[in-house]
């Protein structure tokens, strides 16, 4: 009876100082997830852990607002009692209701956090809550590696806030779907030490990384899993349950390719030209500046981190771990070098011998292996003195060495402020290109309007959505040409919510707002009500008229289908390119030589008489772009001149 209490008291001890060091492990890894969202999780309460764009009186854009109506979604369709791998609204009626594969996993955690916190403050707790699941599976994977208490705690320290992680978790999936790969092996680890039951999370963990829709990490994560589960166990049965993880991986990136990709606008994948763009340079390893509008280059490794994480490989060799040398040697190296995308002529060979390596346009998606990778090596080279003062000591220096500042607070606007009354679709302008991401923006109000909406924001949109968005651009610049109210009633719109603070100072779009309400009110389109810089339009009724700035006459407006002035005058950057000129009379346009013969309307009537004072809509129009000497882009006519005369 004593040696039996006595068992039952050191089984309950070392629960208990098993709790406790979870609990240990989730306080650090809050800690730096918090120091990490520093300074904007002051703010955190009003308004979303992001990038911190400009708003203009808009919800901020950016990804995160994406990644939260994926997430919204989840809990939405299930509420209504439908699939919650469905979007029911986006890019309506020109495709079916689309799939919603980037919900999971995280839309069941998200679902009740929304409904206790709201929506912008169950983001932020998840975003929280990220870093603590991050360096939990990492450093429980660790421990199954045999590494002590302290070490562990530093290697997943290392993992939950490598920078890339960092930059990839302010809106994008990655960095949350990259917990999945620690969680996949540390499961591996306990099939091998125990059940091998715990083969089927590990499973799902690797097969959930392309069904989120992270199709380019599981290029890399599923062959990392196969090398590990070789170089950790001679078992053949262990082997074919990770052989058969591998192909439940393998098989929903294929569902993901058939279902989302091979019917969307990048069904032809991405050109080397799209890579290089992308591509990362040496410096930028090693610099620890963050620049947003080459965020996806942000390959920060840390200065001392890698350090001590190569002296962690050279102790693994000496202590003759080949094979776990090997696995992080490789896991480190290979997508280092990938990163660096066509700077070197490997990705380009893969990129021609491998067609899955076709699709994906940021060749840096796979360092969220190389961080894990990064962070093993650094609590093996920690774990070479069992002194408590070292491990703290490393994770200071961790704490120190890979902190960057990539948060800002980011706006959340007013999406309840102007719902639609009217029946029918939820048409939003400025209408952007389906894979701009300024397009996020209605994501996010669509959350309150729950309406079908002929737009959307993805990178895999489906193929009718960019033709239907390049034909509704012209509403951006009030232009009305081609019957514009028919293939709005056809569409089934009941309701025009137009941004206003999505026109302001603008790169993807000429500040035209004046002219938009100025066509939609000349077509019977009335403003019902405003939420802030948002005002929403519906057919009929007297409806009010806000306070708008006209432009200055002296000068046209040009729309959209134009570049920039060269200083020698500007190209089409479309075959159809209008702007506003303000006058009456004879109009005069000087284009420079060209082989394409541009058709030229006033108000849509062909010629060159502007009747009656007051602006006149001119569109041009050319069959089709050309190369031009000088020029990287295909380009129409440049216009020289603008002018009138009586």
């Amino acid at each position: 009876m004593a040696l039996r209490h006595g068992r039952g008291a050191g089984l309950r001890r070392a629960a208990s100082r098993r709790a406790g060091f979870v609990a240990l492990g989730a306080a650090l890894y809050l800690a730096a997830g918090a120091a990490a969202t520093w300074p904007a999780i002051q703010h955190a309460r009003t308004h979303f852990l992001s990038g911190g764009a400009p708003s203009h009186g808009e919800a901020s854009p950016g990804d995160h607002l994406q990644t939260l109506y994926h997430y919204w979604l989840v809990g939405h369709q299930l509420e209504h009692g439908h699939a919650p791998w469905r979007d029911p609204y986006s890019f309506r009626p020109e495709a079916k209701a689309q799939p919603n594969f980037s919900g999971w996993p995280y839309g069941i955690l998200f679902w009740p956090l929304g409904a206790v916190f709201g929506l912008v403050g169950g983001w932020n707790v998840l975003q929280l809550l990220f870093y603590a699941l991050a360096g939990l599976a990492a450093c429980a994977w660790l421990r199954e590696l045999g590494l002590p208490r302290g070490p562990a705690l530093a290697g997943g320290l290392a993992f939950a806030i490598a920078p890339y992680r960092v930059e990839q978790s302010v809106g994008h999936l990655l960095g949350p779907i990259s917990i999945l790969l620690p969680l996949s092996l540390w499961a591996f680890e306990r099939a091998r030490r125990g059940s091998r039951w715990w083969l089927t999370l590990a499973t799902v963990a690797l097969a959930s990384i392309p069904l989120s829709g992270q199709v380019h990490l599981a290029l890399g994560a599923i062959p990392f899993f196969l090398g590990y589960a070789f170089c950790r166990t001679p078992d053949r049965r262990l082997l074919l349950g990770a052989g058969a993880g591998a192909v439940a991986a393998i098989g929903a990136g294929l569902v993901v390719r058939q279902t989302v990709i091979e019917r969307s606008t990048q069904s032809s994948g991405r050109s080397l030209d799209e890579i290089r763009f992308y591509s990362a340079d040496f410096g930028d390893f090693v610099s620890r500046h963050v620049d947003h509008a080459r965020s996806e280059q942000f390959v920060f490794l840390g200065w001392a981190t890698p350090v001590v994480a190569l002296a962690g490989l050279l102790l693994l060799i000496r202590s003759r771990r080949y094979a776990l040398a090997v696995i992080f040697g490789v896991g480190t190296f290979v997508p280092i070098v990938l990163a660096l995308g066509t700077r070197t002529p490997i990705y380009a060979a893969l990129w021609h011998a491998l067609p899955p390596f076709r699709f994906p346009r940021v060749p840096e998606r796979l360092l969220p292996i190389a961080s894990l990778c990064i962070a093993a090596l650094f609590a093996f080279a920690v774990a070479q003195s069992r002194r408590t003062i070292v491990a703290a000591l490393a994770v200071a220096l961790l704490l120190v060495d890979l902190h960057v500042q990539v948060y800002g607070k980011s706006a959340p606007g007013d999406p309840a402020g102007a719902l639609p009354s009217a029946s029918g679709r939820l048409l939003e302008l400025p209408v952007f290109d389906p894979g701009v991401h300024y397009g996020s923006v209605y994501l996010w109000y669509d959350t309150a309007a729950e309406r079908q909406r002929p737009g959307g924001y993805s990178t895999t949109a489906p193929k009718p959505a960019k033709p239907l968005a390049d034909h509704l651009q012209r509403l951006n610049c009030g232009d009305w040409s081609e019957d514009m109210a028919g293939e709005l009633q056809r569409l089934g719109v009941g309701s025009i919510a137009l941004h206003r603070g999505l026109y302001v100072r603008n790169p993807a779009l000429p500040g035209t707002a004046w002219f938009a309400v100025r066509g939609l009110q000349a077509h019977g389109w009335n403003v019902q009500r405003t939420a802030g810089p948002v005002w929403l339009f519906e057919r009929g009724g007297s409806g009010g008229s806000p306070r708008r700035v006209e432009p200055a006459h002296s000068l046209p407006v040009f729309c959209q289908g134009w570049f920039g002035n060269t200083g020698s005058g500007r190209y089409m950057s479309e075959t159809h390119a209008p702007f506003w000129i303000y006058g009456s009379g004879t109009l005069t346009l000087d284009f420079a030589p060209s082989p394409l013969r541009p058709r030229i309307t006033v108000d849509g009537r062909p010629g060159f008489d502007v009747r009656g004072r007051g602006w006149h809509l001119v569109t041009v129009d050319v069959p089709h772009l050309i190369d031009v000497a000088d020029e990287k882009r295909k380009v129409g006519v440049k216009l020289l001149r603008v002018a009138t005369s009586p």
